[in-house]
């Protein structure tokens, strides 16, 4: 077994060993060693607990501190032992490796557990305090007869005592002292008694203790407690607890004031440290994310009328890569050097702090947009001169968010993300430079996350719903010879959103999967209850597969799985397809296709004409249709209008389509023109507003019943909804 510090063993027990080792001694507690060891186990056990739990709370470590005092483990170098052990020990019960969370959890610790320890022994030392003050005035104030018992009892307890004692008259002289505030002080009893309480001014102090000082000797008051901060003999700062208590005569006029003192000194330093450990960053020194959050948070508690408030959020560029090619020793150091040079590039103005990994945020308050850009180009260039690092020289660039706003109308939480997304647009749109917030990008973005983050419960919710736009035969008196359906969402907060608004947001997160699931088997029913209702008249469905669900190893099972459930025959759905999404020389998406060929599904190829794809590769596609991509229609919206390019392509797609016994549908239809131009052309089927906008399922019965009775002109007059 490893030997741990002090000598001890690893693990709680010899944590506990060490610990006992290091205070045996110092405090007068009856215990043997072994009783002492396992009294202390419990506690090293405890505190292990704490820095290793899943939600970390150093408060419960006071106690810790607490049962020591009451324990009688009140010795003058107990607790600094303590804390040293502790300090080497307790890391190796949780994890060897030191980050910077370890590091402030173990700080934050001790610092609870010193805490602790000291207001228990304060209050100790109080009760101490509140006996030896009653002695006080009980050896003033007793009979004659009882004068020599008294004395002798309150000079023992003057002369032992542990705090410091001393006695003045109202005048501030200092009359007599006990022992410990000699050597607290480091001061000879002759000279604090040629002393004037006034003579312990400490150029720091707050004006209420002498405020409160003023009220004791002028009989407002019987005491008063403080924090307060002295001169020692040799110059230095002790810091101590004070307790200044008045003593009345036997007509409670005034007559002495007595002033007790505990050394307070290394409670506060410790305390200063835990504090600078718990709102800085240990590598770098800076600021960090806790303590900009307060100056954030305070920026907005007492906001300067009409005034600004500015974030400049930076992201180094490539960091990642040079930490894990030269090792994160150099890219801890080359940390350390950004720090300080983005340090150097503050105004009085300008606050910065390191947020996490190679992020750094600028806080800025007041500030205009103008000095948030200056502010940019003195990081920008600060960081284009490279960093020597030992054997490496090394160039890095940064991403900056800048943005700036009114504070009356912002938060910390909508500035915040508004400079992350910022941030992030810089990033995507380039390294090493700056880009400012723009509102309209932001509302998009967060628009984005507000659908990525409610569309797994959208489903479920009812939020989506279908549309059907029909299909109509370009020759013929057929009404309709098709739907398609149309994906619609009703977000809760953002209205009601189209599929070009989320679809791709889909595709990026894999939510196209189970909702292009939903929406065939839903479409599917829908279909499936046309049919019952007008049979053979009832129109083929038509559904959008998106390249994603192409992918899917299960698809034709789930297509097969729905037509089953539905009841729907596959001869009556067609899936629409990208043309990126068949175009490809891949097994899997092919394999599928021809599986839902061989199952009677009819095959599209959607938005054709966009892409630059192989032509000869139509042939041997299993897909029975095309359907021409709206853009081909733009120039053309009145007879005058031609567009002779646009027209010989789609002559040219439509001929090599019906030439490999494929059907053409043309999308996009809003104009008698646009609709002459393509039947002219050749297309088969035409979809677009000039029939009809996209409808629900009850408007698309309402047609069919119509239709059951007038047939539509094979050229109509008059559009139906153009729009």
């Amino acid at each position: 077994m490893t030997r741990g510090p002090h000598g001890g063993h690893e693990g709680p027990e010899g944590v506990a060993r060490a610990w006992a080792d290091a205070i045996a001694g110092t405090s007068f507690v009856p215990l043997k060693p072994g009783e002492l060891v396992a009294c202390l186990l419990g506690h090293t056990r405890r505190l292990a607990a704490i820095l290793h739990g899943s939600e970390f709370d150093p408060a419960q470590a006071r106690d810790v501190g607490v049962d020591l005092v009451s324990a009688h483990f009140t010795g003058a170098e107990t607790l600094g032992r303590t804390l040293d052990v502790l300090g080497e020990c307790l890391p190796l019960l949780v994890d060897a490796r030191v980050t910077p969370d370890a590091t402030r959890r173990l700080c934050r610790t001790l610092g609870a557990l010193a805490a602790g320890y000291a207001a228990a022994l304060r209050e100790a030392t109080i009760i101490e305090q509140e006996e030896i003050g009653r002695a006080v005035l009980l050896a003033r104030c007793e009979a004659e007869a009882k004068l020599l018992a008294s004395e002798k009892r309150f000079r023992a307890m003057f002369t032992e005592a542990a705090i410091g004692i001393g006695i003045g008259d109202l005048d501030g002289r200092i009359l007599e002292v006990n022992p410990a505030l000699t050597r607290m002080f480091g001061h000879s009893a002759g000279q604090f008694t040629g002393l004037n309480v006034s003579d312990m001014v400490h150029p720091d102090d707050a004006p209420d203790v002498w405020r409160l000082y003023e009220d004791l000797v002028l009989g407002r008051r019987d005491d008063f407690r403080t924090e307060k901060r002295f001169f020692r003999a040799d110059g230095s700062i002790i810091w101590t607890h004070l307790t200044v208590s008045l003593v009345r005569d036997e007509d409670g006029a005034p007559h002495y004031q007595v002033a007790m003192l505990e050394d307070v000194t290394e409670r506060v330093r410790l305390q200063s440290s835990v504090e600078h450990l718990a709102y800085h960053d240990p590598l770098t020194g800076l600021p960090n994310r806790a303590l900009f959050t307060q100056r954030l948070e305070a920026a907005f508690e007492t906001p300067i009328q009409f005034g600004r408030i500015g974030l400049c959020l930076l992201d180094l560029d490539g960091f990642k890569r040079i930490n894990d090619s030269l090792g994160h020793h150099v890219g801890d150091a080359l940390l350390v050097a950004i720090a300080e040079r983005l340090a150097s590039c503050c105004t009085a103005q300008q606050f910065v702090a390191r947020m996490s990994g190679d992020e750094f945020i600028f806080l800025a308050s007041p500030s205009t947009l103008r000095q948030l850009r200056e502010l940019a180009e003195r990081v920008l260039a600060a960081l284009s001169t490279p960093i020597s690092l030992g054997a490496h020289e090394l160039r890095v660039s940064a991403s900056l968010g800048l943005v700036d706003r009114e504070v009356a109308q912002t938060t910390p939480a909508d500035l915040m993300s508004a400079a992350d997304i910022t941030l992030y647009r810089a990033k995507r749109d380039g390294k090493g430079h700056y880009v400012a917030f723009d509102r309209e990008y932001t509302d998009r973005e967060r628009a984005r996350i507000t659908m990525s983050a409610t569309m797994p419960r959208a489903i479920d919710d009812g939020e989506f719903f279908l549309e059907y736009q029909p299909l109509v035969p370009l020759c013929g008196a057929a009404a309709m010879s098709g739907v398609e359906a149309l994906l619609r969402w009703r977000h809760p907060t953002l209205g009601l959103l189209g599929p070009d608004q989320f679809v791709g947001l889909t595709e990026e997160t894999g939510a196209i999967v189970p909702l292009g699931r939903w929406v065939l088997a839903t479409a599917c029913a829908q279909a499936r209850s046309w049919r019952a209702e007008f049979g053979d008249r009832a129109p083929l469905l038509s559904v959008n597969l998106a390249p994603r669900q192409l992918e899917e190893p299960d698809l034709v099972g789930e297509v097969a799985a729905i037509l089953a459930d539905t009841g729907l025959d596959p001869a009556h759905l067609q899936l629409e397809l990208t043309e990126q999404a068949v175009m490809r020389d891949e097994p899997g998406p092919i394999d599928a296709l021809r599986a839902l060929d061989r199952m009677g599904v009819r095959l599209v190829i959607d938005d054709f004409g966009t892409g630059y794809s192989n032509l000869s590769y139509l042939s041997r596609l299993p897909v029975h249709g095309l359907k021409l991509d709206a853009s081909f229609l733009t120039q053309i919206r009145t007879p005058e209008n031609t567009a002779h390019d646009d027209e010989l392509i789609m002559s040219t797609l439509v001929s090599l389509a019906h030439g490999l016994g494929l059907t053409v549908t043309a999308e996009g239809i809003e104009t008698r023109a646009q609709l002459v131009r393509v039947r002219s052309v050749g297309c088969d089927v035409g979809q677009g507003w000039y029939f009809a906008r996209p409808g629900t399922p009850e408007s698309i019965s309402s047609e069919l019943r119509a239709s059951s009775s007038t047939t539509r002109d094979a050229l109509p007059a008059e559009p139906g909804a153009a729009g």
